[in-house]
């Protein structure tokens, strides 16, 4: 390696020295996951940009030092230096979202190269620099999704969600891609990406059209519920659903569109288009190829997105079939999300016992199982149910089941964070968010949830910023985030955008969205429409008025924000008892 005299950095920026301290803080903590090569990938790119060889820094030179690679290597046709990089991009999104919040300094890989940034955060004090104060505005938009201003603390979460790369590993063949760890025993939709076409097959159009490909590709495989195909040669439907990507690639002078289609193989069918435009003068081609990747693997291939929305219409009928797959069930699943009636849960709920029982390594159906479970204890007054004394035992081994057979696996790490948090033990809990978020950042839902976890813990500003994400991107049952951004304002002391939240939820999905609102009236001193919210909630849901302190304490976590809540029931007219006497009553 030839040596560089190192130049100095931005004088508003870091010291050298705090840089190397805050390297080494980042990779003894437990919280930043990555083998050893990429721990000496991340070290290598750190010290060679500090001592002045930032230039150096490129994917054919870390392949020779890091990965020993020979002078042949091919960054085109050998990805391992990209995957690494993504790896160690959302191991950076982790530690920054779970131990590095306070940290003075941060260090990121910006996508598009290998060269490291170094910026204090900001609010830090560090070096003379000035606090910034932040803010959301929770206000809802006219259509009704939100808008947000961001704080800058926000902006940086943002700012590395949006950086996170696509990690998968090949298996079995080079033209059909998963995500590593994927559940053992799964089945799912495949996805056939086709060549994506463009009017200038020997030009610069097809370079773009391809890597754009590739970057979709990347993105897709990110979500092991699909199985993501890149030759239609290898693909194989029989007992799946089948799906073909087909996009085009348009280009007229600096101004770039991409159409895009997702065809359903059984009718062709069109399920799902769009078009993505972008100006080549303001982002870079890499930039424009990694948002928009990212932008239609969420469309897709989400639990809420195109795929299985075109799959699930008809899942949770009272009649599924006895001989139905983990996929089928998985549908029965999300379609049960959608509806979210005692028969929908029951039809999910024994379509995965089946599944289960003739599938024992299918972590996917152990996941959604231990979730059908616990929705029977926190929904249950939406649902009608009354949870029998061992549904959260249920629950917990189900997902134990399920991170014993994948222990990376989003959905298995998804219900771990869910029992856990309402088993009380918060701290599983927010480990096992950050561990599904890590794995995959475009899974709204994943996103959604523990960002509710977040906030309801206590960590509101980065849980609010996750949230709020989740509800753009269309993830979740409708009213579901709502109430999330609700409870945000509140906690803020903003009533007002507090209110105007809570009435966006669906009032009729879970009378715990009417008690939300019933704090947030009580607090504002509007009696007259809390004396209406409060009558309905005597009507219909009168067991959980008689246990109002112990679904408050399950769900916030953080006694002062517990006492917020109850605080503002009192003023809508409530008599809350003390804990003790509310025990009492309950036994």
């Amino acid at each position: 390696m030839s040596t560089a005299k190192a130049e100095p950095l931005s004088e508003q920026g870091p010291k050298i020295e705090d840089i190397l301290q805050q390297m080494e803080r980042v990779l003894a903590s437990a919280d930043f996951h990555l083998p050893e090569r990429g721990r000496k990938f991340f070290r290598f790119v750190v010290t060679e940009t500090l001592e002045g060889r930032s230039q150096y820094l490129k994917a054919f030179t870390i392949a020779n030092e890091i990965f020993g690679r020979q002078n042949s290597f091919d960054a085109q046709n050998d990805p391992v230096v990209r995957i690494e990089a993504g790896r160690i991009r959302r191991g950076l999104e982790r530690y920054y979202l779970v131990a590095g919040q306070s940290d003075a300094i941060v260090i990121t890989i910006p996508k598009g190269g290998y060269v490291p940034r170094f910026e204090y955060a900001r609010g830090s004090h560090s070096a003379g620099q000035s606090e910034h104060t932040g803010h959301i505005d929770l206000l809802p938009s006219s259509n009704g999704r939100g808008r947000q201003k961001l704080s800058m603390a926000a902006l940086l979460i943002g700012a590395l969600v949006t950086m996170s790369v696509a990690g998968f590993y090949v298996m079995a063949t080079p033209d059909i891609f998963t995500l590593h760890d994927s559940p053992a025993g799964s089945s799912g939709p495949m996805v056939v990406v086709d060549m994506f076409q463009t009017d200038d097959p020997d030009g610069r159009e097809f370079d773009i059209a391809q890597g754009l490909r590739d970057e979709v590709i990347g993105q897709l495989a990110t979500f092991n519920d699909l199985v993501v195909v890149v030759d239609p040669s290898k693909a194989n439907y029989k007992g799946t659903a089948g799906y073909s990507l087909q996009a085009s690639v348009q280009r007229d002078g600096d101004k770039l569109r991409s159409i895009l289609r997702l065809v359903r193989r059984s009718d062709a069918a069109v399920v799902w288009a769009n078009n993505y435009d972008a100006d080549l003068r303001v982002r870079s081609i890499l930039q424009i190829q990694a948002d928009i990747g990212q932008q239609i693997a969420i469309a897709v291939a989400q639990p809420y997105g195109a795929v299985f929305l075109s799959d699930n219409d008809n899942a949770a009928r009272p009649d599924v079939n006895a001989a139905a797959d983990a996929y089928d069930c998985t549908s029965a699943y999300y379609s049960y999300r959608r509806a979210m009636s005692l028969q929908s849960h029951t039809a999910a709920r024994e379509c995965l016992q089946r599944a289960t029982l003739r599938s024992p390594k299918s972590a996917r159906s152990w996941a959604l199982l231990s979730l059908i479970y616990l929705d029977a204890m926190r929904f249950r007054y939406k649902l009608g149910m009354v949870p029998e004394a061992a549904t959260m035992e249920l629950a917990t081994d189900a997902a134990e089941r399920a991170t014993s057979i994948a222990p990376n696996d989003t959905r298995a790490l998804q219900a771990t964070m869910l029992v856990s948090f309402f088993n009380n033990d918060t701290d599983k809990a927010l480990k096992a968010g950050a561990a599904a978020y890590a794995q995959n950042s475009n899974d709204a839902e994943v996103a959604g949830e523990y960002g509710l976890r977040l906030a309801m813990s206590g960590k509101w500003q980065s849980g609010c910023e996750l949230i709020s994400r989740a509800l753009n991107q269309g993830a979740g049952p409708k009213g579901y985030y709502e109430v999330g951004m609700a409870l945000c304002a509140f906690t803020r002391g903003d009533l007002q955008a507090a209110e105007l939240w809570s009435r966006m939820c669906d009032l009729e999905y879970n009378p715990m969205h009417r008690l939300v609102l019933l704090s947030i009236l009580g607090a504002e001193g509007k009696s007259a429409e809390a004396t209406k919210e409060r009558d309905w909630l005597n009507v219909n849901a009168p067991e959980m008025m008689k246990n109002i302190r112990r679904e408050v304490s399950l769900r916030l976590q953080r006694k002062e924000d517990q006492d917020r809540f109850l605080g503002g029931l009192r003023g809508s007219g409530i008599a809350i008892e003390s804990a003790s006497a509310e025990m009492i009553s309950s036994n």
